[in-house]
């Protein structure tokens, strides 16, 4: 017996804001969305296809961006990789900063070999290595 991650929370002021700035990074879409609440995920799947997908494996969990009052006031215990998988790692670095991020400084030692960022909301993040043909292989 098993179970499967299939959403993700995250906490923020303003989920339709955050809800344009994920999809543009992931580009994923807007699956639901009522007052204070969106879920963005990838596009294409109806729910019969989903479950089923589900239920025989892993599958990319959704995002669920909630409403919340308080703010944000320490770095995240849980945080986003994201990994370019059509270019450059400095190239997605600068699109992402483009849709809003910011650049944040959570400790770094400046020897990463990843970016850290931060959403409109602050939430921090890191682009890793880039997955692109010509930028990896195995």
């Amino acid at each position: 017996m098993a179970s499967r991650l299939t959403e993700i929370s995250l906490d923020c002021h303003d989920p339709d804001r955050l809800a344009d700035f994920w999809t543009a990074v992931l580009d994923w879409v807007v699956l639901h969305r009522e007052p204070g609440l969106v879920e963005i995920g990838p596009a294409g799947r109806d729910d019969h296809e989903l479950l089923d997908a589900v239920r025989s494996g892993p599958v990319a969990p959704t995002i669920f961006l909630a409403q919340v009052p308080e703010d944000k006031v320490a770095k995240n215990r849980v945080h986003f990789d994201v990994s370019p998988v059509e270019g450059s790692q400095e190239d997605e670095v600068e699109r992402i900063l483009g849709l809003g991020a910011t650049r944040a400084d959570i400790g770094q030692s400046g020897d990463e070999s990843w970016t850290v960022l931060a959403d409109p909301e602050g939430n921090e993040f890191c682009v890793l290595r880039s997955l692109a043909p010509g930028h990896f292989s195995l």
